[in-house]
């Protein structure tokens, strides 16, 4: 690392999560108390970028990115990692508000990061992962569509549709975030793809992925269909070299 204590960014996307916000930002401190928290809104018509304000007036770790309506989980990404990297920040994690990506396995990623990693991720895929509250439908899903997209990309990850990462600055700056075009599953594919084709290094740590305890779930047939039709398209546009 450049820096012995790094500066670090834990990116959350919001639509309707009111009821885990607070939860959520009280379970990043206690791991990381010297962490910064981007919470970026789509007009969330419950209320929660009016509480993320509340919560930000009161405590200086905690900014909020307003959008002017729901766009979509790619773009809320793609529009944080470059306010991290303009603000440099050197590690900057994605994870979901929703309380299935549990706080206490960021130390394990910042172990994984002293070790060498660029990339890494929670992986429910590797020995000492999983996950709690599914039924055998969504794991049918994941699984599949992470083997899927293996095989279509030729990548060894075992969890390639992980939201639970962190990258260092330099991987998401060697990116053209501007030619990211994927969303829900297929956008962490991507970015996956691009690093290693990058020659960056990966690694994943076992995480324990929680269904979520409050609201509803952002999966739908049109995300999962784009995922399956977006894999061959990465391999085409990586053989011609315009990844």
């Amino acid at each position: 690392m450049e820096c012995a204590v790094p500066k670090i960014l834990i990116i959350t996307p919001t639509y309707n999560e009111r009821d885990n916000l607070a939860p959520f930002l009280d379970g990043v401190f206690d791991i990381l108390p010297d962490a910064h928290v981007l919470v970026v809104d789509d007009a969330s018509p419950d209320g929660t970028g009016a509480l993320a304000d509340r919560i930000a007036e009161r405590d200086a770790r905690v900014k909020v990115h307003h959008r002017p309506g729901k766009l979509g989980l790619g773009s809320a990404y793609l529009e944080a990692f470059r306010i991290g990297i303009d603000e440099g920040y050197d590690l900057i994690f994605e994870m979901d508000t929703d309380l299935s990506h549990d706080p206490r396995y960021l130390p394990d990623f910042l172990k994984a990061f002293e070790d060498g990693a660029d990339l890494v991720i929670g992986s429910r895929n590797v020995p000492g992962g999983g996950v709690d509250g599914w039924g055998p439908g969504r794991h049918v899903i994941s699984k599949g569509g992470s083997l899927y997209s293996r095989f279509m990309l030729g990548l060894s990850v075992k969890d390639l549709t992980s939201g639970y990462k962190g990258f260092r600055r330099e991987v998401l700056e060697s990116i053209v975030l501007g030619d990211v075009r994927s969303e829900g599953y297929s956008f962490q594919v991507e970015l996956t793809y691009r690093s290693v084709l990058r020659g960056f290094e990966v690694a994943e740590v076992p995480i324990v992925f929680v269904d979520r305890r409050a609201g509803q779930s952002k999966m739908s047939r049109r995300i999962f269909a784009e995922a399956v039709l977006m894999m061959p398209r990465l391999r085409l546009m990586a053989m011609a070299g315009k990844l």
